[in-house]
């Protein structure tokens, strides 16, 4: 039944596209099954908070049932899930692996549901406290690499994904889901509205308030940056490349046409983000092995 529930996780995670690597060849072998598990409960329970057309108080239903599927792992209980029978193995396997992390990411599934506006940044940054950083924190924990100065560092990181998520999303969110992650009180100063905004209007006021949340982010990716240069091999590779296609996409975001229009990263772009720090990997390895 373990490998079963693992496979269900790994199958669910190859499925999904993402424009950040997941259970990316380069993190060690040790953790990929582990990370498909951690990404197949974040789909899931993010999918019960925004798929579908259930109403608030059935969303809430069924995240307030994987909280308490959590609870009941803490207290040792059998799961009968595949998702919890795959998590369980994970926290039995890691055992320095802090089971709040995942109660971290129900809070924010659940604020999504009934939060749908941000007065200010502090709020914001509050959000991606639980929605994004638990994540991060979680990889370092799962290699062994968890001091408080990764931790912090990978925060930086995480929380500059998820802002320029929310930069990526910000008409779907809008639109098909009724949420900003806007700071209302920006806003205000720069004479926008949400109507504004869901009315797709473009003007300098608004290009202006993006790029003071693109500066926040590209702020936040360079802080976090000497996360990259402190992971060992492959691992600290997947991390720089990840930080790289951050700013890439930001970059992108910052010259688009228009601010409702979502960029991605093709296969190429990844190409020549890995470029040279592929071939200094590579070089690395090879002069290790003579």
């Amino acid at each position: 039944m373990i490998e079963t529930a693992y496979q269900y996780c790994e199958s669910l995670a190859k499925s999904h596209y993402e424009n950040f690597p997941v259970a990316s060849r380069f993190l060690p072998k040790k953790i990929r099954r582990p990370i498909a598990v951690i990404y197949t409960f974040a789909r899931l329970a993010d999918d019960m908070a925004d798929e579908g057309d259930l109403t608030q108080a059935e969303r809430l239903d069924q995240l307030n049932h994987y909280w308490t599927a959590l609870e009941d792992l803490r207290s040792g209980a059998t799961p009968k899930e595949l998702v919890f029978i795959a998590l369980q193995d994970v926290l039995k396997t890691n055992p320095d692996l802090p089971i709040s992390l995942f109660f971290d990411l129900l809070t924010a599934f659940k604020q999504d549901v009934i939060k749908h506006q941000y007065e200010n940044f502090e709020e914001i940054l509050n959000y991606c406290r639980y929605s994004a950083n638990p994540i991060g924190r979680l990889l370092l924990y799962l290699t062994d690499h968890s001091s408080e100065e990764n931790l912090k560092a990978s925060d930086e990181i995480c929380t500059a994904l998820q802002l320029i998520n929310f930069l990526q999303d910000l008409k779907s969110d809008l639109s098909q889901r009724g949420r900003c992650y806007l700071p209302l009180d920006e806003m205000r100063e720069l004479h926008i509205t949400l109507e504004d905004l869901n009315n797709n209007q473009e003007n300098p006021n608004i290009q202006t308030l993006i790029n003071q949340q693109l500066k926040r982010a590209e702020d936040l990716l360079n802080q976090g940056s000497i996360l990259g240069k402190r992971l060992p091999g492959l691992f600290g590779f997947e991390i720089r490349l990840i930080i790289q296609g951050g700013k890439t996409i930001a970059c992108a975001l910052e010259q688009r046409k228009s601010v409702y229009t979502r960029p991605s990263l093709r296969a190429w772009q990844w190409l020549k983000i890995m470029g040279s720090d592929l071939k200094c990997l590579i070089f690395k390895n090879l002069r290790f092995k003579i």
